[in-house]
């Protein structure tokens, strides 16, 4: 009967009740929606009569109801964590332009959330024999003397482009579509980098994880995930940093952090919490 209910339990209220008998009290578990993108692969070298290729896009991953995830598939099960959990993130960094002459860009770091992880993108190939293409979340871009295009990783991304005789290179995979050849083809990314995946989850709405393309030296957007762009006579650049991005009830909150960068807003009923730099512990409360 209500008369035997404590007055302390009725005006807690049953939703937050998880043992009314043994007088246990406790918030439910929170329902976390996340984008995690890996850093990009950087862009390989080529010489003066081929580009090198084009890095591949960082892993992408995302929970976010109605969108999709890497790879072009239906966006994961947001993450049940229960209140007072701790949890690292890590923010992946892109990899470095080839560091040799006609070698290999670097692949990309990973992004984590918890036990979510994207995996870097791989680098694009250089034009020194043995200078493949890398795997990695989505692959990278062969070339003259490595035309094979690196894998993506299943879930997260695609396979790099290969390389077609013209000079032009292999681009780099995309979290939606492999990279091509020619320059432009409808449906990829400008000048034939993959496809990436657009994201409203902190309102307005982002392209991340696209694919290198051929653009000589450009740089990457920051925090977008994006592979680099290939060399010409010369290197290419960098892959772009990664993000991790969460977002759920602004009645909840996250504490700790050290050593990471973000920052937190309010969309709506929910807090978005938007991290873009560096490898820490959060407690969400």
């Amino acid at each position: 009967m209500i008369s035997r209910l404590s007055k302390s339990t009725i005006q807690l209220g049953f939703p937050k009740t998880k043992s009314m008998l043994s007088g246990n009290l406790s918030r439910p578990d929170l329902r976390v929606e996340y984008v995690v993108v890996a850093g990009g692969g950087g862009g390989g070298q080529g010489y003066s009569s081929a580009y090198g290729g084009s890095g591949g896009a960082g892993g992408y991953r995302s929970s976010v109801y109605g969108e999709l995830s890497g790879g072009g598939n239906p966006a994961e099960d947001a993450l049940l964590c229960p209140s007072g959990t701790s949890y690292t993130i890590t923010v992946g960094v892109g990899g470095r332009l080839a560091q040799g002459v006609f070698q290999s860009g670097e692949s990309g770091s990973d992004s984590v959330f918890g036990t979510i992880t994207s995996v870097g993108g791989g680098g694009g190939a250089g034009s020194n024999t043995g200078a493949v293409a890398k795997s990695g979340g989505s692959g990278g871009g062969g070339c003259i003397n490595n035309p094979a295009g690196g894998g993506g990783t299943q879930g997260q991304g695609s396979q790099g482009g290969g390389y077609t005789d013209g000079g032009g290179p292999g681009y780099g995979g995309g979290a939606k579509s492999q990279g091509c050849y020619p320059f432009y083809y409808s449906g990829y990314g400008q000048y034939g980098g993959g496809e990436g995946i657009t994201s409203s989850i902190t309102g307005s709405a982002v392209v991340y994880a696209q694919g290198g393309s051929y653009v000589q030296g450009a740089t990457a957007r920051a925090n977008s995930g994006d592979g680099g762009n290939p060399g010409y006579t010369g290197a290419g650049c960098d892959g772009a940093k990664g993000i991790v991005i969460l977002r759920f009830p602004s009645s909840r909150t996250i504490t700790g952090g050290s050593g990471l960068s973000f920052t937190n807003t309010t969309v709506g009923s929910n807090k978005v919490y938007t991290f873009t730099n560096g490898t820490g512990t959060v407690t969400i409360n």
